[in-house]
């Protein structure tokens, strides 16, 4: 197993999570109340474990990486492209958490705007991933040098290894949720 490999599994786990706020969005559609300590939770996750753990092995390993090594068009496709979708997802949790606020104070039309961002976020990861799975990454496999490849390896590994417990923390969130949505 490899960096690549990795981020992928960690796609696979994201993935699960927002099957899970697909649902969780549905159910709010079909005015069930809004549990707020769940998405205290989702959004705890998605700052720790999609954009911390996992975009921070991204960002800071591989990206960093590829716009070093890869010129214009590595810069092109990271600045302008996948950093710009990081940045776009972190705006949608923001103001899922400000609808969130709102309809905790009354206001029950602010419901439209935690539907809203919940399914934008979702929708933009998933394409996000799709993109990164099957064009990025593999772009990066064929094009960095296999030593960068293998330092990629090494600090991911290392970054894996320091960071397993919160790794395994956001797995069980995922897998409690899943098992309270099927």
């Amino acid at each position: 197993m490899n960096a690549i490999d990795i981020m992928v599994k960690e796609h696979e786990v994201i993935t699960r999570m927002l099957k899970i706020i697909r649902k969780i969005s549905l159910n709010i559609l079909n005015n069930k109340e809004i549990n707020y300590e769940e998405f205290e939770t989702i959004i705890d996750f998605i700052r720790n474990y999609a954009d911390g753990h996992h975009h921070n092995k991204e960002e800071i390993k591989l990206f960093n990486k590829m716009v070093e090594n890869l010129g214009a068009v590595g810069e092109k496709i990271i600045k302008h492209g996948m950093l710009v979708e990081h940045d776009m997802g972190r705006m949608y949790v923001r103001d899922l958490e400000e609808a969130l606020s709102k309809v905790k104070k009354g206001y029950e039309e602010a419901k439209l705007d935690v539907i809203a961002n919940a399914i934008s976020y979702t929708h933009l990861l998933e394409r996000h991933i799709e993109k990164e799975n099957n064009v990025i990454y593999k772009f990066a496999q064929r094009e960095l040098k296999d030593e960068i490849l293998k330092e990629i390896d090494i600090e991911c590994f290392k970054y894996e290894e320091e960071n397993k417990d919160v790794k395994n923390k956001y797995i069980r969130i995922v897998e409690s949720l899943e098992e309270k949505y099927r």
